[in-house]
């Protein structure tokens, strides 16, 4: 296990190419052995490439109206009610998701790809038994319907002969070319990635701004800000992508949250040969876990680690000492729309109504 900053950077970006990406059977299974998460090398960074695109700044910024268009719906849909936060999350989070990977099709699919793999997170940690009547056995048919739904969904696009600017469609587009079931292993893996842990975060600042009145107050007249300069100028409330410029206090808000939450808690990477490491000898095949959660509450990286406190990030931290979406190759390649997506929806939650931690 490694604690320290200097370390971590050694595993994930120095010394890379002696330690593989890993994960739980179980998860593996679920999400395909072609999945980008479990590849190194030449497919790894043809794939990581294709996976930027669609989620790079110049992509995301001219999807904002659609992305405010889900939460302002999800928002509207809570007006008086009491609700489990993450859930709901989880759903934003989710129809985000495949916003970006089947463009605005994506309603056309929305519950049968909901109902499969509805049923297929409840098992990514679980053990591997494949026996008729466990959860794991029903779990295994969901991926293989998800995996049906996605191949009619590629025989139908191949038919309309398109150019679409969505996930999907830079992966079929790949010059390579990428078979149906390398499509699904993937598509599948980034839904997994760009769902749980973004409405996790989510869930984790609403918390920390409802425990902090002064923080929500400096997030709210921020936002309420933007609003009335947009009026003042003639314009409409719509927000654009400049606007999001402007979100420097709530961007704070993100890192303390991302800082202290550590949704990434750690990453699992496998010695692929004997390394000696630091006076000590990790044996081909041994698991090597970065720990960025004691990083990011270390006392030597961070001052007063346990408190919540957003305007430590007016100043730079210590170098790898914040890596709350990994580093190196294997970092997250979805960063941006996540913090995007974020953005959009404190926006409107905070200008458009108020709200209280009921537990």
């Amino acid at each position: 296990m490694i604690s320290s900053p200097e370390e971590a950077k050694l595993v994930l970006v120095s010394k890379a190419h002696l330690f593989k990406p890993t994960f739980p059977a179980s998860k593996e299974r679920m999400l395909g052995k072609q999945a980008i998460f479990f590849q190194r090398g030449e497919y790894h960074t043809k794939l990581r490439k294709l996976v930027l695109t669609a989620f790079m700044p110049e992509t995301i910024k001219n999807k904002i109206l659609d992305i405010e268009s889900i939460a302002v719906s999800l928002l509207q849909s809570w007006e008086g009610k009491l609700i489990n936060t993450f859930q709901e999350m989880k759903t934003y989070t989710f129809n985000v998701a495949l916003l970006f990977i089947f463009g605005r099709d994506e309603v056309l699919y929305r519950e049968d790809l909901k109902r499969c793999y509805y049923i297929l997170e409840k098992v990514y940690n679980s053990m591997p038994m494949n026996l008729p009547g466990t959860l794991f056995h029903k779990a295994m048919k969901a991926r293989k319907d998800l995996a049906q739904i996605l191949a009619k969904i590629l025989k139908l696009r191949r038919q309309m002969k398109h150019d679409f600017s969505d996930l999907l469609g830079y992966l079929m587009d790949d010059e390579e070319g990428q078979d149906d079931e390398q499509i699904a292993d993937n598509i599948i893996g980034v839904i997994f990635a760009a769902r749980d842990t973004t409405a996790s975060l989510i869930t984790w600042i609403l918390k920390f701004l409802a425990e902090n009145p002064s923080v929500l107050h400096a997030v709210t007249e921020e936002q309420e800000s933007i609003i009335k300069n947009k009026v003042e100028r003639g314009e409409d409330r719509i927000l654009s992508w400049a606007d999001t410029k402007k979100m420097t206090i709530t961007k704070r808000v993100i890192q303390e949250s991302l800082r202290v939450a550590s949704i990434l808690s750690f990453t699992f990477r496998e010695a692929v040969e004997d390394v000696e490491f630091n006076g000590y000898l990790i044996p081909k095949g041994w698991k090597v876990l970065p720990l960025f959660r004691n990083i990011h509450h270390s006392r030597d990286n961070f001052c007063d680690p346990e408190k919540f406190d957003p305007s430590r990030f007016e100043v730079a931290p210590k170098a790898n000492a914040f890596m709350p979406f990994g580093s190196g190759t294997h970092s997250c390649p979805g960063n941006e729309l996540a913090k995007l997506e974020i953005l959009v929806l404190i926006h409107h939650l905070t200008t458009k109504y108020r709200w209280v931690k009921l537990s």
